[in-house]
């Protein structure tokens, strides 16, 4: 009997080594589950910090697009009206071009 109870004092040992092992490894584990949801965690923040700012770039270039398209609607119309009095300027210079040479036909305005 006394070889019988080394025996399963040999596998309660072993038993008992197997546990601590698996102790262990739980231990390590739960350590880097910890690190892991750490890390999450932390870039789970960057991303939100980082999503508002890219937000608020958004949004201040949408502005400056729309001011950008403004301006180039008032270029737009500024040119074109710039545009009707460079032609009307032209076609009043042909008008006076003409009247001034008209009156050269009258006697009184020719120089000797």
């Amino acid at each position: 009997m006394t070889q019988q109870g080394a025996v399963l004092q040999g596998y309660n040992n072993e038993l008992v080594k197997c546990i601590e092992d698996l102790c262990m490894q739980k231990e390590e584990l739960n350590k880097q589950i910890q690190q892991a949801e750490e890390e999450r965690n932390k870039l789970q923040h960057e991303i939100q910090v980082l999503s508002e700012q890219l937000e608020c770039v958004c949004e201040n270039l949408a502005q400056k697009v729309a001011s950008r398209n403004e301006l180039d609607k008032i270029l737009a119309e500024t040119e074109a009206a710039y545009m009707k009095i460079l032609d009307s300027s032209r076609t009043l210079l042909n008008v006076l071009k003409k009247e001034v040479g008209s009156l050269k036909h009258i006697p009184e305005l020719k120089t000797n």
